[in-house]
This record gives structure tokens, C-alpha cells and sequence, in this order.
């Protein structure tokens, strides 16, 4: 079925199913998914849905003696936040609540949200640079760490974007990163650049801890979705655990190599 036929075809639980994919791949609470499906369904007349969300995948079923029966089950992969894909969904269902979409517009509007295409690869290596710098800059370096934090931002981003281009497993690419700052960090503080490695080092990974699957995951779990606010819980613990990793073999490596020395 084309993209034309689809949007002729679409009925309000296709519209709330949808709306409710997007925002659930967007790293979406499971409340706020829930909530605007039921919104969609009832602003435009289907009084009978019912939906069911964990993290990683949408149960909708609508229908009754005067309705078209409808079900709809979506597997969704945990993946990264798309904090502008959750706005626009929210934006789009207040507007289709005031009467102010049809039921093609919305699904129009919500296929062009789910394309909405990403930052472009450099201006993400240039804010993971920026954001390591000013970040050591937080926690107590002088400008020289910030520097050397920012120049292992930078690489970090470059090799998970530009060499690694999802060719490793999200444990494989977060415990290959954290080594690779932490090495970078070292030998360029070995080089005499620098006055405190800790802070350079903690710097440079923050780019990778998942600040924002932390937090719905508590937001998740306050709303008494445990099965979900306890899969992304695990998912973010995971993350932390294969940096400390990365971090933790490149520095045994050099105690180990070097007994320490110089540090």
C-alpha cells in the first residue's frame, strides 16, 4: 500500500496508533503515549478504544456494536530520544482535540513528523565537543581540561558517527567509546596537557549517559507503569555500566602497564 492510500485509508485508531508509535520511538513517558492515543480516539468520535503500552511495543484495540472493529499491535525497539518528535505529536493532538485537523491532514502530519530527519552528523560531534568542555568546566577544570575534554567530545561523536555508524552493538559501541575518551584523555594529559584527569575524563563521557531514559524511566515508575519505568531503568543502568566499563579496562590497562605513573 503507497503513502497515498494510506492516508485515504486512515481512521482514527490508524491516526492514534501512529501518533502513539512516534512517540513511544521518541523515548516518550508511557503515560503521555497512553493519554494521546485516547485523546485522538475520542476527538474523533471512537468512544471504545482501549490501549496497552510497555516500552517497547503498542497493544490498541477499538470497537463495538456501532463501531468498525480495530486492532493494532506494534513492536518498538528502544531507541534514543527525539525530543522534537514528542513536541510536534503533543502540538498535533491538541490541535486535532480543538477540531482543527481533519482525520487525512493529522496522518499527514504525522507521517511527515515520524521523516523528520535528525541534526546533521557534524552538529552533533560539534555539540558532544562543546557540551564535554563546558561540563568539565562545571565540575571544577581549568581551561586546559576543558580543552582536552573537549577535543575527546569531539572524537567520541566522530568515531560513533562517522566509523561506527550502528556496525556495533549498543554495548560494544558505549564500552568502545568510554575506552577510547579515557585513552585519549590520558595520553594527552601524559603530554603534559591538563592538571586534572578525573575531571577531563568525566567530562568526556557525558555525552554518553543516558540522562534522558533515566529520567522517564522515573517518571514511568512514579506513574505506576513498572514493567516499563523497570525496562528502561535496566536499559539506562546497562548504558552507565558499559561506560564504567570502557573507563575502568583503560585505566586498570595503564596501572597495570605503568603502575601508575605520572598520575
Amino acid at each position: 500500500m503507497n503513502r497515498l492510500e494510506q492516508e485515504q485509508r486512515a481512521s482514527a485508531p490508524d491516526i492514534a496508533a501512529l501518533a502513539g508509535e512516534i512517540l513511544l520511538a521518541s523515548g516518550a513517558e508511557i503515560f503521555r503515549v497512553e493519554e494521546t492515543i485516547d485523546r485522538i480516539c475520542r476527538a474523533y468520535g471512537v468512544a471504545s478504544a482501549d490501549a496497552f503500552v510497555l516500552s517497547s511495543g503498542i497493544f490498541l484495540t477499538a470497537g463495538n456494536e456501532t463501531e468498525r472493529a480495530f486492532a493494532r499491535v506494534r513492536h518498538i525497539p528502544l531507541s534514543g530520544a527525539r525530543l522534537d518528535r514528542v513536541a510536534a505529536v503533543n502540538q498535533l493532538s491538541r490541535e486535532i482535540e480543538q477540531g482543527r485537523c481533519t482525520p487525512r491532514q493529522a496522518y499527514q502530519r504525522l507521517l511527515a513528523i515520524r521523516d523528520l530527519p535528525g541534526r546533521p552528523r557534524w552538529v552533533q560531534t560539534l555539540a558532544s565537543g562543546v557540551g564535554s568542555g563546558c561540563f568539565c568546566l562545571l565540575f571544577g577544570g581549568g581551561p586546559a581540561d576543558c580543552l582536552v575534554s573537549c577535543g575527546a567530545g569531539l572524537l567520541l561523536y566522530f568515531y560513533l558517527l562517522y566509523l561506527v555508524r550502528g556496525r556495533l552493538s549498543k554495548i560494544a559501541a558505549n564500552i568502545s567509546g568510554s575506552a577510547l575518551v579515557t585513552l585519549f584523555s590520558l595520553l594527552v594529559y601524559l603530554a603534559g596537557v591538563g592538571e586534572r584527569l578525573d575531571i577531563i575524563t568525566i567530562g568526556a563521557i557525558i555525552p554518553l549517559i543516558p540522562g534522558v531514559a533515566f529520567t522517564s524511566a522515573i517518571r514511568d515508575i512514579a506513574d505506576q507503569d513498572y514493567i516499563a519505568g523497570a525496562v528502561r531503568m535496566l536499559d539506562a543502568l546497562l548504558v552507565t555500566f558499559c561506560i564504567a566499563a570502557g573507563v575502568g579496562l583503560v585505566m586498570a590497562g595503564y596501572h597495570l602497564l605503568l603502575g601508575g605513573a605520572l598520575l
